[in-house]
């Protein structure tokens, strides 16, 4: 549920800008922040909030990939997949966590620790192939170093 006060955040950022409707995407952030991941009452509050149909939020909210539809793992692991990387094999990658996780891209582990997902582009072009983990940039990824980043992470996971 939206909190009052990240409603009234939402309405401060639409009256920064000339147009509200510029203020979506911080919006999108700020729900998802609260929520975990951008949901019905979210888009409806965002659409209320700054003044849009809640199909125009929606299909925002649809169209960049860093707003999750459904809740994401507490590790988000996003593989890019443009020309840089995908010439430096990238594919095998994504392969290669799909099986160590046990899930395929755009899911979520059981137990949910982790999300997997694609990028077209994570903007690391000269140390390909690329991937992040909540943002965070891993790059010149190897396999070895894919499952290395695995164990690591499980274990501060558990």
């Amino acid at each position: 549920m939206i909190s009052e006060e990240t409603k009234q955040r939402m309405q401060s950022l639409a009256a920064r800008y000339p147009v509200a409707r510029s203020a979506v995407m911080p919006a999108l952030y700020l729900a998802q922040q609260e929520e975990g991941y951008i949901t019905q009452q979210g888009l409806c509050t965002i659409a209320e909030a700054i003044g849009m149909s809640v199909d125009d939020v929606e299909s925002i909210a649809t169209f960049y990939t860093m707003y999750h539809q459904h809740q994401p793992g507490k590790r988000i692991i996003k593989v890019c997949t443009s020309i840089s990387c995908y010439l430096r094999n990238c594919d095998a990658l994504v392969e290669h966590l799909e099986k160590r996780l046990g899930i395929k891209r755009g899911e979520t582990t059981a137990d949910g620790s982790y999300t997997l997902m694609t990028a077209e582009c994570l903007a690391s072009c000269g140390t390909a192939p690329v991937l992040q983990v909540n943002n965070e940039f891993v790059e010149n990824v190897t396999l070895q170093m894919a499952d290395t980043l695995i164990d690591e992470l499980d274990g501060e996971l558990h």
